[in-house]
């Protein structure tokens, strides 16, 4: 669809969206850019105020993923006026006010729109150093490939409409779809990291794929070597599976080489559409175990789940171990 857009000839617009990477930006001065981005979406959680914080995560994930640090946000939001009260729309605000002011930037304006499905999400603003953009596109044969968090929240996020969830287990898919990736960007830009993207609805595959194309190399995943949140598993074997992860597989088909021991569940895991998932990361190898520690010690549970290859652009392996 894109494709039939014109291009921009802007000589400052460093990163636009010909290797859909995260956020565009734009240079403003030899020291200085701008990453630019946009999310919005439907209710993930039953909570307004969760729902409102998961948006803003999900939009500062973004500039996180850039190396960018965020320095305001804008809001929108489309609500049923005539069917819920104002007061869920106030604490959907409120929940990305306050997320906003926990990465340290403020919501600074918005808009509203009369609308019969809630929506919230937000434009987020960072600032930048051009030598030092991490895209998804510098990743090279060899590179270490590190999640900074587990999947499945597709999958828990349709179970919880369902009715399927338990409090804990509710508890738990919030807390890590609105976990902020403030501590895995800056741990990356120490460790000098060459390409990064966050984990949204595409799935781990997807984006995957679009790091590998766009950098010019192939990938390989090990499959147990995925964190995945507890039930996941069990819900995809039962058929509790979101439209866009299905999608997803489809998709992606064409591209995967799958180990005879990968099992469906897992396939699926792989391919499910998360909100506000974790930073894939690629770092030489040199570097991953050093990035590993300081990840974890600043308290980010992430895991070392592959690596960048050589062959053909965008082609990934599966293996079972």
């Amino acid at each position: 669809m894109l494709g039939g857009l014109p291009l921009p000839t802007d000589p400052n617009l460093l990163v636009g969206f010909a290797t859909s990477d995260d956020a565009a930006v734009y240079r403003l001065s030899d020291e200085l850019a701008l990453a630019l981005t946009i999310d919005v979406f439907t209710p993930v959680v039953d909570d307004p105020y969760s729902f409102g914080a998961i948006a803003a995560a999900n939009a500062l994930s973004d500039v996180y993923a850039m190396g960018a640090k965020p320095i305001a946000m804008l809001s929108f939001a489309g609500f049923p006026r005539d069917q819920l009260p104002w007061s869920v729309l106030e604490e959907i605000l409120r929940g990305g006010a306050e997320k906003a002011r926990e990465a340290g930037v403020d919501v600074v304006g918005g808009h509203t729109v009369d609308d019969p499905e809630p929506k919230c999400g937000y434009a987020a603003i960072g600032t930048v150093d051009p030598r030092r953009i991490v895209t998804n596109s510098g990743g090279q044969p060899g590179d270490a490939l590190i999640l900074t968090k587990p999947l499945g929240s597709g999958v828990l996020s349709t179970a919880l409409k369902q009715g399927l969830l338990s409090d804990s287990e509710i508890d738990r898919v919030t807390q890590v779809m609105a976990a902020l990736n403030r501590a895995a960007s800056e741990a990356m830009l120490d460790a000098g990291a060459h390409a990064c993207t966050d984990i949204t609805g595409f799935g781990l595959l997807g984006h995957l794929r679009e790091m590998a194309l766009a950098s010019g190399t192939a990938a390989e995943v090990h499959a147990a070597s995925v964190p995945v949140l507890p039930r996941v598993r069990e819900l995809i074997a039962e058929g509790v599976v979101p439209g866009g992860s299905r999608a997803n597989e489809e998709f992606l088909e064409p591209f995967v080489n799958w180990s005879r021991g990968v099992d469906a569940e897992t396939r699926t895991v792989l391919a499910d559409a998360q909100t506000s998932g974790g930073l894939l990361i690629a770092v030489s190898p040199d570097r991953s175990e050093d990035l590993l520690r300081e990840l974890r010690r600043r308290g980010v549970d992430a895991a070392l789940i592959g690596a960048l290859t050589t062959g053909t652009p965008g082609a990934i392996s599966v293996e079972e171990g």
